[in-house]
């Protein structure tokens, strides 16, 4: 009897430190950019549950220790291997984090002429077609591999293979960060296997709670244009856009939102997601 006794007792143990070791991997390959967050971002509420966030770069260009902390974030995903991730939640916390760290790694060592870039543009693609943008640059390196971001995001996050595991999730839109003003939140903590769920609905609930990202005026529905490139998702995640923002909205606001009879776009600002460009942190 005590062998059963102890045989099940050492089964909970593995289970519960299986459990705790999905949690683990991404704070402990992620632990640089962790630490990037804690000194260099700033999280600001707003009236209504709505959220900004800034990034401070020129600290983060002035700090002793941020070379080092990239570079060591760099070499932890290079050499990591993917098929160490297990299940969705893990996995889709590893590739939120990856678009995050390698967008702000970017904005922090290509400086042309030793200065930051005011918006990710400045480095190509609408302002200079002949240069690659910066979501199209196959320079990410994770597990050996060299990855864009638009590969992480669409192919990866949004990709068919996630879709056709039933990981495909179109609150991630609200998760991965452009560096920019129009974007939602970067948020101060890595997504885990253990916070994703409760990150994605927050973050999606506090980005329609801003009126950066949403805001009703006399009917109309005024959105990011994320519904207007992403339409596809939001739609066949909710069947339409109105759908998806009542069905991830707080109560108050989805109330508003079915009450509206038009869609318009908020045109989406591409200035550095940098505490001097928000009026929030001025």
């Amino acid at each position: 009897m005590r062998f059963v006794q102890l045989s099940a007792t050492f089964s909970m143990l593995l289970v519960l430190f299986a459990g705790v070791a999905q949690a683990e991997v991404n704070r402990e390959i992620y632990r640089p950019y962790q630490q990037m967050l804690e000194q260099f971002l700033a999280e600001k509420e707003l009236p209504g549950d709505g959220l900004v966030t800034a990034f401070d770069y020129q600290a983060a260009v002035d700090h002793d220790e941020t070379v080092r902390m990239l570079s060591e974030q760099r070499g932890a995903l290079a050499g990591f291997d993917l098929a160490s991730l297990e299940g969705r939640d893990e996995s889709v916390a590893f590739w939120i984090n990856a678009y995050n760290f390698f967008m702000l790694d970017q904005i922090l060592t290509e400086r042309p002429d030793g200065k930051l870039v005011g918006s990710v543009w400045d480095y190509g693609g609408r302002v200079n077609p002949f240069v690659d943008s910066v979501f199209d640059r196959d320079k990410f390196r994770i597990d050996g591999q060299d990855y864009s971001l638009n590969q992480i995001e669409k192919e990866i996050l949004l990709g068919n293979d996630y879709a056709d595991k039933g990981w495909k999730d179109a609150r991630v839109h609200f998760a991965v960060n452009c560096a920019s003003v129009g974007c939602p939140p970067l948020r101060e903590v890595i997504y885990t296997a253990d916070n994703l769920e409760a990150l994605l609905a927050e973050n999606t609930r506090r980005a329609f709670a801003t009126d950066r990202h949403l805001r009703i005026e006399e009917g109309t529905l005024h959105v990011t244009e994320l519904f207007k490139w992403y339409e596809k998702d939001f739609v066949e995640a909710a069947g339409s856009r109105k759908a998806y923002i009542e069905e991830w909205a707080d109560s108050s606001v989805a109330g508003r939102v079915a009450d509206t009879s038009d869609i318009e776009f908020i045109d989406y600002d591409w200035a550095l997601n940098t505490p001097a460009n928000f009026p929030e942190f001025r």
